[in-house]
């Protein structure tokens, strides 16, 4: 009898350390479980084209993780996207002449900024907006315009 109850127990203990397992992976791919309102200050820049960027995107300085997406809008009157990241407490030595990329992780990985910091010596404050912008590879274009290359030199030829 005492058997059976220390089975269950088991096995209770085990489907409940499972259930956690798979919130914490459930945390590390949403990009939750690195995201923390812990201050810092915010900055802005517009882009033509976003593709897939999103909130809780990251914000990438020499490949180190330094902030994150807070918002995406889009303003009517220039056409173009409006993103506001929050940048860490201990990252305040950004020059004002900072440009900022949208890449992809990998050929089908999720989209991030990269910032690549200027000569400039004044530094970026909160509210401050980054004027050099790169817009996200689209590969659809990228694509269309590998096959439209290929079919306009068949045709002259």
């Amino acid at each position: 009898m005492i058997n059976t109850k220390v089975i269950e127990v088991t096995v209770g203990v085990f489907i409940a350390a499972g259930i956690a397992a798979l919130f914490m992976l459930a945390m590390k791919v949403s990009n939750l479980s690195t995201f923390s309102s812990q201050g810092g200050y915010e900055i802005t820049a517009r882009f033509d084209n976003i593709g897939g960027l999103k909130e809780m995107s990251p914000v990438n300085a020499g490949g180190v993780r330094i902030g994150r997406v807070t918002s995406v809008e889009y303003d009517q009157k220039t056409y173009e996207a409006i993103v506001k990241m929050q940048i860490s407490p201990e990252y305040d030595r950004l020059p004002k002449d900072t440009s900022a990329s949208i890449f992809t992780s990998g050929l089908l990985g999720e989209q991030y900024i990269s910032l690549e910091p200027g000569g400039e010596t004044a530094y970026l404050k909160s509210g401050d907006q980054i004027k050099l912008t790169q817009s996200a590879i689209v590969m659809e274009q990228v694509i269309g315009q590998f096959l439209f290359g290929k079919a306009s030199e068949g045709v002259s030829q």
